[in-house]
């Protein structure tokens, strides 16, 4: 009922799960390692590769690895009608879809890692949670249980504590700071607007045309103001990109969508506290960062966060669509 007065329409991929299945499990500890070692991963990148063409050039080659598999596994690349919604209408979400969760996330992400060090950028991306949680409140309809609530305030102390006395030298880059709290809360919308304005398309078609389509702006902005910039990037720089394009944005996006589209917000924006885990144990092993008390203590509660969601229940079948579309 909920959803049917917030005007949710049911995911075009099947049922509603409230808590993890084996399956999904598996692939978020999958996208944790993925995403999370790409922290570091990115700060040797963009020593040598300008920042929006770095994004821009994965997110179009990561686009089209996975609008290819689609057509070498017989799916539609196209989205099809469903209920109310016109071919137009379809496609307007899809783009909104890539401005926020591809476009928005990535430019504003991979400014804030440049002024920050990688485990302080990947804590503050992940204060998504936090704006998901409420938007999801207030567009979805999502109720908050007592362990969902308990869960977000395990998550906010366990990102406080592993930032302890950081937060002080955020003062000396504000900017970085500002940029990486806009990218979450940018990517909070991303989440949530996939639950609210689906697209019939299949997962990996979905990845696909919102990777390609968030591509275009980065690459567009990349030739006007970072082409004299260009030149061929050493070894290491390279591998990263590499990396990149095929564990970060084709396997990682089309894995989070999997997760987004199939789990409530407020649990699957619990769950990816795990990655921004992974980062700050990158940094520590790859970039030299040590840790200390607060970043065990982070840890616990950031374990203690995503246990409150991980757990197997029915699945739902969500409500019937409203006829208000984007």
């Amino acid at each position: 009922m909920a959803n049917k007065l917030a005007g949710v329409e049911p995911s075009p991929h099947g049922s509603v799960e409230h808590r993890f299945s084996l399956f999904y499990l598996i692939l978020l500890l999958a996208l944790a390692l993925g995403w999370g070692m790409n922290w570091p991963v990115m700060k040797v990148v963009i020593r040598e590769v300008p920042p929006l063409s770095f994004r821009g050039f994965c997110l179009l080659l990561g686009g089209l690895g996975l609008l290819l598999l689609t057509r070498l596994n017989g799916q539609s690349l196209l989205p099809r009608v469903q209920g109310d919604t016109t071919t137009w209408q379809q496609w307007r979400r899809l783009c909104w879809l890539a401005l926020t969760n591809a476009s928005g996330w990535n430019a504003l992400s991979i400014y804030g890692v440049s002024f920050l060090p990688s485990g302080r950028a990947a804590l503050l991306g992940y204060t998504m949670p936090i704006w998901s949680m409420a938007l999801s409140v207030w567009w979805l309809g999502e109720r908050l249980t007592a362990r969902r609530l308990v869960g977000l305030a395990l998550g906010a102390l366990g990102v406080a504590c592993m930032m302890g006395m950081e937060i002080l030298h955020m003062a000396s880059a504000p900017l970085g700071a500002c940029l990486m709290l806009a990218a979450a809360l940018v990517w909070a919308i991303g989440i949530v607007s996939l639950k609210r304005f689906p697209v019939a398309l299949s997962p990996t078609a979905l990845t696909g045309w919102m990777l390609l389509l968030g591509s275009l702006p980065l690459c567009l902005a990349a030739l006007i103001v970072e082409l004299p910039d260009w030149r061929m990037p050493s070894l290491w720089p390279a591998l990263g990109l590499f990396y990149n394009v095929f564990i970060a944005f084709m396997f990682c996006y089309w894995a989070w969508n999997r997760i987004a589209l199939r789990l409530p917000v407020t649990v699957s924006s619990l769950s990816s506290l795990l990655i921004p885990l992974v980062g700050v144990l990158g940094g520590m092993l790859f970039l030299g960062e040590t840790p200390g008390r607060e970043e065990y203590l982070g840890s616990a509660c950031i374990l203690g966060a995503v246990a409150t969601v991980i757990q197997r229940s029915k699945p739902q079948v969500a409500s019937p669509p409203p006829k208000e579309i984007l």
